[in-house]
């Protein structure tokens, strides 16, 4: 299926694999764009040598000739050392969970990397469109981790009426029917987080995949207490407790994860204090939620890595309570592309059958 996205970038398929922190290491990343979709290495949480040695496993796995992408900080003090890296290495996307500076994006452009922020408004699409981004990917407040509270269904059309790049929609994906439902709304693919953390190639423990199976759509939460800004996951004990937890229990948590989280990125307290800077610039956060940050990576580290789910909170969009296996990527792009295909046929019949009260249907993409 040829869209405006697959093009751009140089994938079979209008699917897009997202750099979850901890989770979207090499081998889940390697699944996903082995399968056609685009997969995308998360490098918050890597050091720049594991990131460099990430980025060459990737392509090891799969040829060196496979198109896949890595997600950066744009507020991170050494963000312009991570895109030069992946500028070195030959990297065909560069992703941003927030929107990247104009010069970012630009010195990116001239070294042929395609540049593609995720977006949660339509201010956000139309800034970073202006300043030159090759495409933008919008959650809607269905999507796991950060998010915000309006519905892909009336985020989506709102971007994509508001800009002339390619619209990949995020937040609330897991099948074909979704892919086709995104089309239609004008978008050229779909992104999806959950659903490639449930998969085999995942590296995420298995006790933590289960907690996530057995979810129902009402298990999936949305709660400021783990770092000040509103955060969706799954429902459970510590989630709660947090969310119980005074002013002064919390800030202690968050200071010892500060330390952790220094200790395993190896940042100094300078270089810490200063993404803390420029996470405040630009928003109304308090210093007490620029401290709380530092509790999400070591959250997520506890319960993605160490399969702590006592200790640690599970980011997820609220589609995992529909998602009840674990298919390869393989087999999960496989069926998401059969079931699109499925039904644009059914949707084609039905206006074959009844043209004048159906009119005619958009082409997809």
């Amino acid at each position: 299926m040829e869209t405006a996205f697959t093009k751009l970038v140089g994938v079979e398929h209008p699917i897009v694999q997202t750099g979850m922190g901890w989770v979207a290491g090499p081998r889940l990343v390697s699944g996903a764009a082995g399968a056609g979709a685009l997969g995308i290495l998360a490098s918050a949480t890597m050091t720049m040598d594991q990131l460099r040695s990430a980025v060459r496993e990737v392509k090891s796995r799969t040829g060196g000739g496979t198109p896949f992408g890595v997600n950066l900080r744009a507020d991170a003090g050494d963000a312009a050392e991570r895109a030069q890296l992946i500028i070195d290495e030959g990297v065909r996307v560069a992703s941003f969970a927030l929107a990247p500076s104009q010069e970012l994006i630009g010195r990116l452009k001239d070294a042929g990397v395609v540049v593609i922020p995720s977006v949660g408004a339509r201010r956000h699409a139309e800034k970073v469109a202006a300043w030159g981004a090759d495409a933008v990917i919008v959650q809607g407040g269905e999507g796991g981790g950060h998010t915000g509270d309006v519905a892909t269904t009336v985020l989506l059309p709102q971007v994509v009426d508001a800009v002339d790049i390619p619209v990949v929609a995020a937040g609330g994906f897991s099948d074909g029917r979704g892919l086709v439902a995104a089309l239609s709304y004008g978008a050229a693919g779909i992104a999806m987080g959950t659903r490639f953390l449930l998969t085999s190639d995942s590296t995420v423990p298995d006790a933590v995949k289960a907690e996530y199976l057995k979810a129902t759509v009402r298990d999936v939460t949305v709660t400021t207490a783990v770092d000040g800004l509103p955060h969706r996951m799954l429902r459970s004990e510590l989630v709660e407790s947090l969310e119980r937890a005074g002013r002064a229990g919390a800030l202690l948590r968050a200071v010892r994860h500060a330390a952790g989280f220094k200790r395993l990125s190896g940042l100094t307290w300078a270089q810490m204090v200063r993404d803390g800077l420029a996470m405040k610039h630009g928003k109304d956060l308090s210093w007490s939620q620029v401290l709380l940050a530092a509790n999400t990576p070591m959250l997520l580290k506890a319960s993605m890595v160490e399969g702590r789910t006592d200790l640690g909170v599970m980011a997820s969009g609220q589609v995992a309570g529909v998602i009840d296996d674990l298919p390869s990527c393989a087999e999960l792009v496989s069926r998401v592309m059969a079931e699109a295909h499925s039904v644009l046929r059914h949707l084609e019949q039905l206006h074959l059958d009844r043209p004048h009260s159906l009119g005619t249907l958009p082409p997809p993409g």
